[in-house]
């Protein structure tokens, strides 16, 4: 296993974990997962591109 998918399911799993179900959580709206959705797209381009 790479270093690419390695890095790769933790963003997926960080993805799931950063949706707001927790009522703390909920006024965060989803900045959150929009942000590790971003950071995710980012990391599938530089590995389909074959930066890492």
């Amino acid at each position: 296993m790479s270093i690419g998918t390695l890095l790769l399911i933790v963003l997926i799993i960080l993805l799931i974990g950063a949706v707001p179900t927790w009522p703390h959580s909920q006024s965060w709206g989803y900045a959150p997962s929009g942000a590790l959705g971003l950071v995710l797209v980012v990391v599938i381009i530089l590995l389909v591109l074959g930066r890492i």
